[in-house]
């Protein structure tokens, strides 16, 4: 296998239509102190982890629940002992990171392990919060009926009632998470282990531009990859590029029922540092979305 040795930045744009693609623990979508709503970087990572465990059966996803024999959660050292040995009497951080990295979620995303030892890996990929750049930030709520009685009360004319719940949704968001790509973090970290390599980053890239249409819930329903960019650097190049959300806009109109992704300030910057970039890859929902102002020398793809 050859080792990826090439520093990426890049974005992803998850559509929610009638959707609520990431809600706190009140099941609202998540908003900042100015309304707009936002997602968790955590959101965005389970889409990746669950597609490539559907997928690709015979890679180790540590960071994921499992359930116990009697379907409950296990626990952090539990889980490790599910993917690997019993912890041995002397237990050594060595062995214990490299069988960490022998799981491709962690060779992405790193691991705080905090169990029967500690141990810390920067993992390569950095995910950020995904925010609505659409210019709208909707939010209805709809109640709902359960087909069972209420229980709970301990009166007799509400124990005859149905229990009565809430839906709540995000009328239309497109959540930009900012990404980035550094193979050092985890480069010669420990001998003989595994290091990210062409076919993990193969895998990242069709969990990240498929992994949220793959996954479907009743409040997830509704949303979809819509959009990523790939702006792989030259293996020498010590260029740094600012977050994508200052340098993409979604126009406030529509044209033939799409939104307007404008990357005139991206293009520009891109131009700017040519030298530096070795390829530049967009992928799209040609569907919902349109581009304006593409970069020069793209490979333009669909999703």
């Amino acid at each position: 296998m050859t080792t990826f040795k090439n520093r990426v930045f890049g974005a992803v744009i998850v559509k929610a239509i009638n959707s609520n693609y990431n809600a706190d623990f009140t099941k609202q979508p998540r908003t900042l102190p100015d309304g707009k709503v936002y997602a968790t970087d955590k959101a965005f990572k389970f889409t990746v982890r669950n597609y490539l465990k559907d997928m690709y059966s015979g890679e180790k996803i540590f960071f994921f629940k499992t359930l116990n024999e009697n379907q409950n959660p296990r626990t952090l050292d539990d889980t490790y002992e599910f993917h690997f040995d019993k912890f041995p009497k002397k237990i050594l951080k060595n062995d214990v990171t490299k069988n960490l990295l022998s799981c491709i979620d962690v060779r992405f995303f790193g691991a705080t392990y905090a169990g029967k030892t500690n141990v810390s890996i920067h993992g390569p990929v950095q995910i950020n919060h995904g925010v609505n750049i659409w210019h709208e930030n909707n939010i209805y709520s709809e109640q709902i009926t359960s087909p069972f009685a209420n229980n709970s009360s301990k009166k007799e004319a509400e124990s005859g009632m149905t229990t009565i719940g809430r839906d709540t949704k995000l009328q239309e968001g497109h959540y930009l998470h900012h990404f980035s790509v550094n193979p050092l973090n985890i480069e010669k970290l420990i001998d003989n282990a595994q290091e990210l390599t062409k076919e993990d980053i193969n895998k990242l890239k069709e969990a990240m531009r498929l992994g949220a249409t793959y996954y479907d819930s009743t409040s997830k329903a509704g949303t979809e990859n819509e959009l990523m960019i790939w702006v792989q650097l030259n293996k020498n190049s010590k260029l740094v590029l600012p977050n994508f959300s200052q340098l993409v806009e979604m126009k406030k109109e529509k044209k033939d029922e799409k939104v307007v992704l404008d990357l005139e300030t991206l293009n520009a910057k891109l131009k700017k540092y040519s030298s530096d970039i070795e390829k530049i890859e967009i992928y799209c929902n040609g569907a919902s979305i349109k581009i304006e102002n593409l970069p020069e020398n793209i490979k333009l793809y669909d999703l």
